[in-house]
């Protein structure tokens, strides 16, 4: 492991990272390898989980059996506290009900009481609670459109957003806890057509197969690239086998033989050895491009103690 060399609070502590997801398993398919460095460097970090991921599908055909069918809602938490340790982080649930991915046409509508209909203001609260207690410096979330299109990631984009205005302001949700002001909120790109068209062509060049190919000719022509969008390039290949490790701790979701564990060992750090960010809000002194979730924020945390 590398020897600490973040930026560290001023004051002498840790710097503080959460990332909000909305299901377990989501933080390990998304800067699972960013946490894993920045726990190894000394620095604190916390994942939130919206939901429990309840309705999720078994995507794992070892798994699929009625045992664990019925077991899902208690299974799918022990996942989540093995990738936890796995990862070295701190771990919350929120409490909300997975809204399940809708599929058909038209769409049936989403179960009554599910994280995706809890009115704004509601399912926020506990989201500020969160972050008035741990106090992170910097928060990671998804983008407007969930990362894709699932109604619980779009949730866990508007209520990340909310919570990150909220959490300072001392009129919002009294009873919460102390006022925190978060200095920094990213988007989490890891769906990026670049990379992918990286990993393809260096599978390709090596006389590989690759599962990608599929993907990338079924690619929407009116579709973006959030790869683009970039603005923080985090080096953490190193901890690559970490996020690896995490994964397969979701049984359930993450099968050992899919193509997440095709490429041979140490190919992904040479063609893509970064996870990938978007910079959306920054009340800290710091220029893009960036290549720490935590540049800039020395001088502005040494005149704001965390207490």
């Amino acid at each position: 492991m590398a020897e600490p060399s973040a930026p560290r609070d001023p004051n002498g502590g840790p710097f503080r990272l959460m990332a909000v997801h909305a299901h377990p398993d989501d933080e390990s398919s998304k800067g699972a390898a960013t946490m894993a460095r920045y726990v190894a460097e000394g620095h604190d970090v916390m994942v939130v989980t919206c939901t429990g991921g309840e309705a999720g599908s078994i995507l794992n055909p070892a798994m699929d059996r009625p045992d664990v069918l019925e077991n899902m809602a208690e299974i799918r938490r022990e996942e989540m506290a093995r990738a936890a340790a796995i990862l070295g982080v701190q771990h919350r649930w929120l409490g909300f009900v997975d809204s399940g991915l809708p599929e058909g046409d038209p769409k049936p509508p989403l179960p009554e009481g599910c994280f995706a209909l809890v009115p704004l203001e509601e399912a926020t609260e506990p989201l500020v609670r969160a972050i008035r207690e741990f106090r992170p410096h910097v928060v990671i979330t998804y983008d407007e459109n969930g990362g894709y299109p699932h109604p619980d990631h779009i949730k866990t984009h508007e209520i990340s957003m909310a919570a990150f205005d909220a959490a300072g302001d001392p009129d919002r949700y009294p009873g919460t806890g102390d006022p925190w002001q978060p200095l920094k909120l990213y988007y989490s790109h890891g769906f990026s057509r670049a990379r992918i068209v990286a990993i393809h062509e260096a599978l390709l060049a090596r006389d590989l197969e690759s599962p990608y190919g599929e993907m990338l000719e079924q690619w929407p022509a009116d579709r973006g690239d959030p790869g683009q969008r970039v603005t923080t390039r985090v080096e953490c290949a190193e901890y690559f086998p970490v996020r690896d490790e995490a994964l397969k701790a979701h049984a359930t979701q993450i099968d050992p033989t899919s193509r997440w564990f095709l490429l041979p060992p140490g190919m992904l750090g040479e063609i893509w050895p970064t996870e990938d960010y978007e910079l959306v809000r920054s009340l800290a002194d710091t220029s893009t491009p960036e290549d720490d979730l935590f540049a800039g924020l020395d001088a502005q945390v040494a005149v704001r103690p965390a207490s």
